[in-house]
């Protein structure tokens, strides 16, 4: 089977198959064998290494993961795309494909099974929609991963890397810090896709922390109050954390809270390192009391 990473070849397997580009699935096939090579590179695939690829799509980025590392686990949501897939990886008896919705998988069963429960690298390029989504739930069920290489919109990537203080910054910034290491490793033009997206791609590697940087007393309390402190940018944070519903946290108890952190009682959560965070959450939290 020919390498998929150039156009031809793309456009060959696309009108074999009189495939239909998905618009609900956000589907932007990669036709650049220099960006493949540079993805293999970030998420620094080797032979030892179990891949789980999510969204393959035609099979582009999976013939080079095939290549590199002991096996690919590719899920793909559109059942129109595994005949394709079949033929595609034909060549390949490193690769499982699964016909399944990504947040549906039991990824942590596929690790035990496929890896002996040793983390797995997560390489994909994920359609705009559903990226949050993805990300966290990876890092929630606490899945065994080393990293996670991902294609995504360049806003999205900037975000995830972003300090306090920055218009950046927000929920996704310090979720994203509080389980991983972002680092933006290559910026992709549109040009290097079919269809031609609308914006700016981005690849970037989250390489999971050992040990997270923070250690709070209740993860989802934290998690929280993250959102409510973002929900509503404008507002000073006391305001955004009283008005939350679900961390029914009284106006004194904040301020007493902030007073504590040396902080200013008309702070804005953009101000808030992902520690100060973590100090608020232990301090407003009742889990442990």
């Amino acid at each position: 089977m020919a390498q998929l990473g150039n156009p031809t070849n793309t456009i060959e397997v696309l009108k074999k198959y009189q495939f239909n580009f998905q618009k609900r699935y956000g589907q932007n096939f990669l036709i650049d064998s220099h960006i493949l090579e540079k993805i293999i590179e970030a998420a620094e695939v080797t032979k030892d290494d179990c891949v789980l690829e999510i969204g393959p799509g035609i099979g582009t980025m999976t013939q080079y993961l095939a290549e590199h590392a002991r096996e690919v686990i590719a899920v793909e949501i559109d059942k129109s795309l595994i005949p394709i897939l079949e033929d595609t990886l034909s060549a390949y008896d490193n690769v499982t494909v699964i016909n399944e919705d990504i947040l549906k998988v039991d990824i942590a069963a596929l690790a035990a099974e496929r890896n002996g429960g040793r983390p797995i690298k997560v390489v994909a390029n994920l359609p705009y929609y559903i990226t949050t989504p993805i990300i966290m739930g990876l890092f929630e069920s606490h899945v065994p991963l080393s990293s996670i290489t991902i294609m995504v919109q360049k806003e999205v990537a900037d975000r995830m890397q972003s300090g306090p203080g920055t218009k950046d910054y927000g929920a996704l910034s310090l979720a994203v810090q509080y389980y991983a290491k972002p680092e933006v490793m290559l910026n992709v033009s549109p040009g290097c896709f079919i269809p031609r997206p609308n914006v700016g791609s981005a690849v970037i590697r989250l390489a999971r922390y050992e040990k997270n940087p923070v250690s709070v007393k209740d993860e989802e309390y934290l998690f929280a109050l993250i959102r409510a402190a973002f929900n509503q940018r404008r507002k000073t944070l006391v305001n955004s954390l009283v008005n939350a519903k679900n961390l029914k946290a009284e106006k004194e108890e904040v301020l007493s809270a902030l007073e504590k952190l040396s902080l200013s009682p008309m702070i804005r959560g953009e101000a808030l390192t992902l520690e100060q965070f973590a100090a608020l959450s232990d301090f407003l939290c009742k889990k442990g009391d």
